[in-house]
């Protein structure tokens, strides 16, 4: 294992092709894109792999990106039609519903100019803006995640039992090296897809895990999930976890594994009947479909990948780079004269202050327009490990917060 302090990351700007996979989710898609132009690297280009709809709508911003059409329930075979059109030696991915703070893509890439670095991963926020939904980990050959506390930027190798996990909506690769190993594997429709990468990947190289490039994860409503973060279809990822088995670990016992699938599963959907989220009748079929999809898992075909093959583009890049920041602060009934100021500031990275006098615990999310907001009490935590109440002013308020961001983005103290 390797730490580099954060202060030594090279920061040479190297091209990075940036894919983004949507399908039927235009506003997510739209606001992803946004946030991408904000982006402080001078050098990336845009990759959008949507359905035709939201690729006309892509091209009616005026953008100097590349689009594929590409209509499929399949994340795998998306992604492999991105990394055709690629013409960066890095390629990265973020979701259609995550935004990136500014700093992102920079220092997602930082890491490349290592060349024994193959791989890169951030972390990654949770809806309300704050806490982590994910930090760091490794994958083993079951599929399973082991946590590792990470505080900076720290190289490590895998190997094909445990692997370094690099999330999907935060991840980074050598565009060479995916080629080689045959990209994603279309047979993961959805689920375990990066995972898979991660084995295929081990003993070619170190992955770096970057704390500080940061996105926020919305989970926004699919076929599968809706936007309370209820399941709607569990065939996939039962489908995906038998053929993960079938490919890393095909000594295991199908029926033990099946078991602790059910009884993972078993318990988020608990969660969900307590909360008053979901009924028994939906438990039921949530239940059978995925039994139906590790029935699925168990025959589909897994086959030995050949190399991807490329198309040979020029590099078109989006018009990013370092822009000023902003910060606009108030309180609650100042809140529509602020928003409206913030949208009209097209030209900075914006982050806009609302407080109420009360405890209230902080939320953060970029807005459609363009700026980012956080809201909660002058009182109120944004550090989830912090006390629930804090006597402060409302000024050594919007110090300490603009404090805490200036890490992710450009902002102007107080």
């Amino acid at each position: 294992m390797t730490d580099l302090p954060d202060a030594a990351i090279p920061v040479n700007v190297i091209p990075v092709s940036v894919i983004v996979v949507s399908r039927h989710r235009p506003a997510a898609l739209l606001r992803c894109i946004l946030a991408l132009t904000h982006q402080d690297h001078s050098k990336l280009e845009l990759i959008v792999v949507a359905d035709p709809e939201a690729i006309v709508q892509v091209q009616a911003l005026g953008l100097s990106l590349k689009c594929v059409m590409f209509d499929e329930a399949n994340i795998s075979a998306a992604r492999n039609a991105g990394i055709a059109l690629a013409a960066a030696t890095i390629v990265a991915f973020i979701d259609d519903d995550a935004v990136a703070e500014p700093t992102w893509a920079k220092r997602l890439v930082a890491p490349f100019t290592d060349p024994r670095v193959i791989a890169s991963t951030g972390f990654i926020r949770a809806r309300n803006g704050i806490s982590y939904q994910w930090r760091a980990c490794e994958v083993d050959q079951f599929g399973q995640d082991h946590p590792l506390e990470i505080s900076q930027t720290t190289l490590l190798a895998s190997t094909r039992q445990r692997a370094v996990k690099t999330q999907g909506t935060n991840c980074a690769f050598r565009r060479d090296v995916l080629l080689q190993i045959g990209g994603f594997d279309p047979a993961y429709r959805f689920f375990l897809d990066e995972a898979d990468v991660n084995l295929r990947m081990a003993g070619m190289g170190l992955t770096a895990i970057v704390p500080d490039a940061q996105v926020h994860h919305g989970y926004f409503a699919s076929p599968r999930r809706a936007a309370n973060r209820v399941p709607l279809n569990l065939q996939d990822i039962a489908a995906s976890t038998a053929l993960f088995l079938r490919r890393h670990a095909p000594l295991a016992d199908e029926t033990v594994a099946l078991t602790s699938l059910s009884l993972r599963e078993s318990a988020r959907i608990a969660q969900h009947r307590r909360a008053g989220r979901i009924n028994a009748q939906a438990e039921l079929a949530l239940l059978g479909s995925m039994t139906q999809g590790w029935a699925e898992g168990l025959t589909r075909p897994l086959t030995d990948l050949s190399p991807l093959t490329s198309t040979n583009t020029a590099l078109r890049l989006l018009k990013t780079g370092p822009r000023p920041g902003k910060v606009l602060a108030g309180r609650f009934w100042q809140k529509r004269r602020l928003l409206a100021q913030a949208a009209a500031s097209s030209d900075t990275i914006t982050t806009v202050f609302v407080f109420s006098p009360t405890a209230r615990p902080h939320k953060m999310s970029f807005q459609p327009e363009g700026y980012w907001l956080q809201t909660g009490g002058i009182f109120g935590r944004s550090d989830r490990e912090s006390p629930r109440f804090r006597w402060i002013s409302f000024r050594k308020r919007v110090t300490d917060e603009t404090a805490r961001l200036k890490r992710f983005r450009p902002i102007r103290q107080f």
